[in-house]
């Protein structure tokens, strides 16, 4: 599975940006979709996961309330609203796949990695 991942730029604090991310071919309706992300000199951490479905999603404590992911259920498009940005949100997001089917926060859960999208948020 190649992942394409889009929608990341250079936004100000307290300003939103929408990233998208679409699989090459449909994912099995078994598997959990999701983000991670990697800042500068940190090590690549969970940002949020929707199951299969659709109807089940995990969020890191540092973006719930911020962030919203989504999916229409079954599909291979996934969606990851991030509003209230800060410049700590700033890193290069990855989009991913999981061998399960929902996206556990764990990076050992994941089967595709996308190249990533660079989010720049300026203060």
């Amino acid at each position: 599975v190649q992942l394409q991942a889009s929608g990341g730029g250079l936004v100000q604090a307290g300003g939103s940006l929408r990233l998208s991310c679409a699989a090459s071919r449909r994912t099995s309706s078994n598997n959990g979709m999701g983000w991670f992300r990697q800042a500068p000199g940190k090590e690549r951490e969970f940002v949020a996961g929707v199951s299969w479905s659709g109807g089940s999603t995990q969020y890191a404590d540092s973006v719930k309330g911020r962030f919203t992911i989504s999916r229409s259920k079954g599909e291979s498009t996934v969606y990851l609203q991030m509003n209230s940005l800060k410049p700590e949100d700033t890193a290069v997001y990855y989009c991913a796949v999981s061998r399960l089917a929902t996206m556990p926060s764990g990076a050992s859960s994941v089967s595709s990695w996308g190249r990533g999208t660079l989010v720049t948020v300026s203060s």
